[in-house]
């Protein structure tokens, strides 16, 4: 923890020092500055404890599911606008630049990430939009896909997130949501498009392989039933 009165580092500096780039595991076409046992991030969170948790500093299966998809099938973005919310580290976002979309805005509460986000998306050579603010209790977004990455951890936020995923699709906005099926995430609302196996920080020490999916809002309330269509599996 970091003594009261000690200041912050510059965010950018303290990243390119201390979090080394490497391949994503599952999505080698993508690197990104990634937190090892050395990296002291407890030197650039703040002190407080409404600061938010360094996530952004690991590989997820939530995001790590969706780049895989966006990357294996391009044609969903491709000529795009297309919004990452709760990017993290910009993997979303930036492997939707890779697969061709028009447009790519990545948005997280942690103005860490956002710093995160731009060296990122400089060491793959892709151009992102990145915001620090909390956008789901506004007006949907200008976008036309929302990628939706590992945001189904803590119910009270999974609430918030999914009432914010109906008023986007309300509006004409396509939703995909990646995740690994953990407790919080609303199944009876999603249809299941992929799945694959990715790794996971959550899945322990060295961030073991899991079963993740990529899943597009139905437009249904839980309690109603609709046919499963097919699942493609990598």
């Amino acid at each position: 923890m970091k003594r009261p009165g000690m200041p912050n580092p510059d965010p950018a500096a303290f990243i390119k020092a201390n979090l080394p780039i490497s391949p994503v595991p599952s999505i080698p076409e993508i690197r990104l500055h990634t937190a090892g046992p050395a990296s002291g991030l407890w030197r650039l969170a703040g002190g407080s404890e409404a600061d938010p948790p360094p996530y952004w500093a690991y590989p997820w299966a939530g995001g790590a599911v969706l780049a895989r998809h966006l990357l294996d099938r391009p044609e969903t973005v491709a000529g795009r606008r297309v919004l990452d919310l709760g990017a993290g580290s910009g993997l979303v976002a930036i492997a939707a630049a890779k697969a061709g979309a028009a447009t790519v805005t990545a948005v997280d509460i942690d103005a860490n990430a956002v710093a995160a986000i731009g060296l990122n998306a400089a060491i793959n050579g892709v151009d992102i939009v990145a915001r620090a603010t909390d956008i789901i209790e506004d007006p949907p977004p200008e976008t036309d896909l929302l990628a939706v990455g590992d945001l189904f951890y803590d119910p009270s936020l999974a609430l918030r997130v999914i009432a914010f995923l109906r008023r986007c699709q309300a509006s004409g906005i396509e939703v995909l949501i990646g995740d690994p099926e953990r407790a919080n995430l609303p199944q009876g609302e999603l249809s299941r498009i992929a799945t694959y196996a990715v790794a996971d920080f959550g899945a322990g020490k060295g961030g073991g392989a899991v079963r993740a999916g990529v899943f597009s809002l139905s437009g249904k309330v839980d309690g109603e039933t609709m046919p499963e269509g097919p699942a493609a599996t990598a």
